[in-house]
Protein backbone atom coordinates (compact mmCIF):
# COMPACT_ATOMS: atom_id res chain seq x y z
CA UNK A 1 0.00 0.00 0.00
CA UNK A 2 1.53 3.43 -1.13
CA UNK A 3 1.19 6.60 1.28
CA UNK A 4 -2.01 7.83 -0.69
CA UNK A 5 -3.74 5.15 -0.20
CA UNK A 6 -4.17 5.94 3.59
CA UNK A 7 -3.82 9.23 5.56
CA UNK A 8 -2.82 9.60 9.36
CA UNK A 9 -4.00 12.64 11.59
CA UNK A 10 -2.79 12.89 15.37
CA UNK A 11 -5.33 14.08 18.10
CA UNK A 12 -4.72 14.46 22.16
CA UNK A 13 -7.81 13.49 23.97
CA UNK A 14 -9.03 16.16 25.87
CA UNK A 15 -10.52 15.97 29.20
CA UNK A 16 -14.27 16.92 27.52
CA UNK A 17 -13.64 13.63 25.71
CA UNK A 18 -13.87 10.99 28.67
CA UNK A 19 -16.11 9.98 30.92
CA UNK A 20 -16.15 9.66 34.46
CA UNK A 21 -14.00 6.56 34.78
CA UNK A 22 -11.26 8.84 32.81
CA UNK A 23 -11.66 6.56 29.65
CA UNK A 24 -13.00 7.84 26.56
CA UNK A 25 -16.55 7.89 26.13
CA UNK A 26 -16.98 5.76 23.08
CA UNK A 27 -19.12 8.41 20.44
CA UNK A 28 -15.98 10.37 20.45
CA UNK A 29 -14.55 7.34 18.18
CA UNK A 30 -16.96 8.15 15.52
CA UNK A 31 -16.17 11.94 15.98
CA UNK A 32 -12.71 11.23 14.84
CA UNK A 33 -13.12 8.69 12.15
CA UNK A 34 -14.99 12.08 10.67
CA UNK A 35 -11.46 13.70 10.74
CA UNK A 36 -9.66 10.90 9.56
CA UNK A 37 -12.17 11.24 6.87
CA UNK A 38 -11.53 15.19 6.29
CA UNK A 39 -8.20 14.70 6.34
CA UNK A 40 -8.19 11.85 3.85
CA UNK A 41 -9.81 13.83 1.25
CA UNK A 42 -7.66 16.70 1.70
CA UNK A 43 -4.24 14.08 1.09
CA UNK A 44 -5.84 13.48 -1.98
CA UNK A 45 -6.00 16.79 -2.71
CA UNK A 46 -9.26 18.43 -2.41
CA UNK A 47 -11.08 19.95 0.37
CA UNK A 48 -14.72 17.86 1.22
CA UNK A 49 -16.38 21.32 1.95
CA UNK A 50 -15.78 22.11 -1.80
CA UNK A 51 -17.05 19.14 -2.86
CA UNK A 52 -20.22 19.92 -1.01
CA UNK A 53 -20.20 23.02 -2.01
CA UNK A 54 -19.29 22.60 -5.76
CA UNK A 55 -20.40 19.73 -6.75
CA UNK A 56 -23.68 19.09 -4.19
CA UNK A 57 -21.80 15.84 -3.81
CA UNK A 58 -22.30 15.01 -0.03
CA UNK A 59 -21.21 11.38 1.40
CA UNK A 60 -23.73 10.51 4.03
CA UNK A 61 -23.03 7.98 6.44
CA UNK A 62 -25.40 4.95 5.93
CA UNK A 63 -23.44 2.75 8.72
CA UNK A 64 -20.83 2.87 11.32
CA UNK A 65 -19.16 0.22 13.24
CA UNK A 66 -16.43 0.67 15.69
CA UNK A 67 -14.39 -2.20 17.43
CA UNK A 68 -13.19 -0.80 21.07
CA UNK A 69 -10.07 -2.94 22.33
CA UNK A 70 -7.81 -0.90 24.74
CA UNK A 71 -9.15 2.24 26.51
CA UNK A 72 -8.11 5.59 25.39
CA UNK A 73 -7.42 8.48 28.17
CA UNK A 74 -7.18 11.88 28.78
CA UNK A 75 -4.09 13.48 27.09
CA UNK A 76 -3.51 10.67 25.11
CA UNK A 77 -2.23 11.30 21.61
CA UNK A 78 -3.38 9.11 19.16
CA UNK A 79 -2.90 8.52 15.43
CA UNK A 80 -6.01 7.79 13.18
CA UNK A 81 -5.34 5.91 10.40
CA UNK A 82 -7.90 6.37 7.48
CA UNK A 83 -8.22 4.68 4.62
CA UNK A 84 -11.27 3.84 1.40
CA UNK A 85 -11.36 0.18 1.41
CA UNK A 86 -14.58 0.18 -0.89
CA UNK A 87 -16.16 1.80 -3.54
CA UNK A 88 -18.82 2.03 -6.09
CA UNK A 89 -20.64 4.37 -8.12
CA UNK A 90 -22.69 5.48 -5.34
CA UNK A 91 -21.04 4.19 -1.94
CA UNK A 92 -17.75 4.37 -0.43
CA UNK A 93 -16.74 2.28 2.60
CA UNK A 94 -13.65 3.83 4.29
CA UNK A 95 -11.49 1.67 7.16
CA UNK A 96 -10.04 3.02 10.57
CA UNK A 97 -7.83 2.50 12.77
CA UNK A 98 -7.20 4.42 16.16
CA UNK A 99 -3.26 3.73 17.58
CA UNK A 100 -1.80 5.13 20.86
CA UNK A 101 1.81 7.05 20.18
CA UNK A 102 2.99 6.30 22.95
CA UNK A 103 2.90 2.89 23.08
CA UNK A 104 2.04 1.75 19.68
CA UNK A 105 -1.03 -0.31 20.90
CA UNK A 106 -3.81 -0.39 18.47
CA UNK A 107 -6.96 1.34 20.53
CA UNK A 108 -9.76 1.00 18.12
CA UNK A 109 -10.98 -0.21 14.82
CA UNK A 110 -13.79 1.02 12.69
CA UNK A 111 -15.69 1.26 9.27
CA UNK A 112 -17.79 3.80 7.68
CA UNK A 113 -20.37 3.07 4.58
CA UNK A 114 -21.52 6.16 3.07
CA UNK A 115 -23.78 6.91 0.38
CA UNK A 116 -22.98 9.94 -2.20
CA UNK A 117 -25.92 12.08 -2.07
CA UNK A 118 -27.35 15.82 -3.11
CA UNK A 119 -28.02 18.62 -0.83
CA UNK A 120 -31.33 16.75 -0.64
CA UNK A 121 -30.05 13.82 0.17
CA UNK A 122 -30.73 11.87 -3.05
CA UNK A 123 -28.66 9.71 -4.19
CA UNK A 124 -26.64 10.30 -6.85
CA UNK A 125 -22.91 9.33 -8.65
CA UNK A 126 -19.86 10.38 -7.29
CA UNK A 127 -18.50 13.10 -9.32
CA UNK A 128 -16.11 11.97 -12.09
CA UNK A 129 -13.34 14.38 -10.74
CA UNK A 130 -13.13 12.49 -7.64
CA UNK A 131 -13.67 8.84 -9.20
CA UNK A 132 -9.63 8.46 -9.03
CA UNK A 133 -9.03 8.96 -6.06
CA UNK A 134 -12.18 6.73 -4.70
CA UNK A 135 -11.57 4.08 -7.24
CA UNK A 136 -14.40 1.88 -8.34
CA UNK A 137 -14.13 -1.94 -6.71
CA UNK A 138 -16.97 -4.26 -6.22
CA UNK A 139 -18.78 -5.04 -2.91
CA UNK A 140 -16.05 -7.37 -0.76
CA UNK A 141 -13.24 -7.32 -3.23
CA UNK A 142 -11.19 -4.78 -1.27
CA UNK A 143 -7.59 -4.05 -1.83
CA UNK A 144 -4.76 -7.11 -1.39
CA UNK A 145 -3.61 -5.45 1.66
CA UNK A 146 -6.27 -3.15 2.99
CA UNK A 147 -6.81 -5.19 6.17
CA UNK A 148 -3.02 -4.93 6.86
CA UNK A 149 -1.52 -2.14 8.76
CA UNK A 150 0.55 0.09 6.49
CA UNK A 151 4.04 0.44 7.15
Amino acid sequence: MTMKDYAETAIRVRYAETDQMGVVYYGNYFTWFEVGRVELCRQFGFEYKRMEIEDDSFIVVAEAKCRYRRPARFDDVLTIRTRVTESQRRTIRFGYEIICQASGELIATGETFHVVCDHRGRPKSLPEKYRKHFPVSAPGQREENADRSPG
